[in-house]
C-alpha cells in the first residue's frame, strides 16, 4: 500500500523563525534518540541550536519545513531541514563535468514518535528534495541514523566514503 499524501493527517510548510522552539527541540529529540544526548544537555543544545536558526533561517544558510497535523489547533510533528553551503569544485565521478555547489546537507529529520512510520518523515524529505532541485542543488549529503536509512536509500541515497576525524 503506497502513501497518499492527499489523505494525510498532516500538511508540511516552509518552516519560519517562529518555529525555532519546535525546530531546537527536535535536534535534541533526535540526539536523545540515537542515545548521542544526556538529558541534562537537552537545553543548552535546544539555546544553542535557537540562536544559530534565528540567523540561519532568515539569511537562508537554513532552510527547514515543518509537518502540522490537522488537528485544531494545528502542533508541529516532524520537520526536516538543509544547511546550504558552498563547495569547493570538484570532479563528478564518471563524467567530464564538474560540481561547482552549492552543497546541501539534510539535518534535523525528526517526527515525533506518535506519529512514525505514518509517512511524515518521507513526505518532509520528498518535500525538501524537490525545494533543493528548484533550487538547482544536485549536491545533497546527509548522516543516517540506522532508523533513517531504509528510508534515505529509497529515496536514492548511496553510502559514501566520508570519514570523521575523531577525539584527540
Amino acid at each position: 500500500m503506497s502513501f497518499d499524501p492527499a489523505r494525510a493527517a498532516f500538511t508540511v510548510r516552509p518552516a519560519t523563525v517562529a518555529d525555532l522552539p519546535s525546530l531546537a527541540h527536535h535536534r535534541a529529540a533526535m540526539f536523545r534518540d540515537m542515545g548521542k544526548l544526556a538529558q541534562a544537555q537537552e537545553q543548552s543544545l535546544q539555546r544553542a541550536t535557537a540562536s544559530y536558526l534565528r540567523d540561519a533561517l532568515p539569511r537562508g544558510e537554513y532552510v527547514a519545513w515543518v509537518a502540522e497535523d490537522h488537528a485544531a489547533p494545528a502542533a508541529v510533528i516532524g520537520g526536516a531541514g538543509v544547511q546550504i553551503r558552498p563547495i569547493l569544485p570538484r570532479p563528478v565521478p564518471g563524467s567530464e563535468r564538474l560540481e561547482l555547489g552549492p552543497e546541501a546537507i539534510v539535518l534535523n529529520v525528526y517526527v515525533e514518535p506518535e506519529w512514525r512510520r505514518r509517512g511524515v518523515a518521507e513526505t518532509l524529505m520528498r518535500v525538501l528534495l524537490d525545494a533543493v532541485a528548484e533550487r538547482g542543488i544536485r549536491r545533497v549529503v546527509l548522516h543516517a541514523s540506522d532508523d533513517g536509512r531504509r528510508l534515505y536509500e529509497r529515496l536514492g541515497f548511496v553510502q559514501t566514503n566520508e570519514m570523521r576525524l575523531g577525539p584527540r
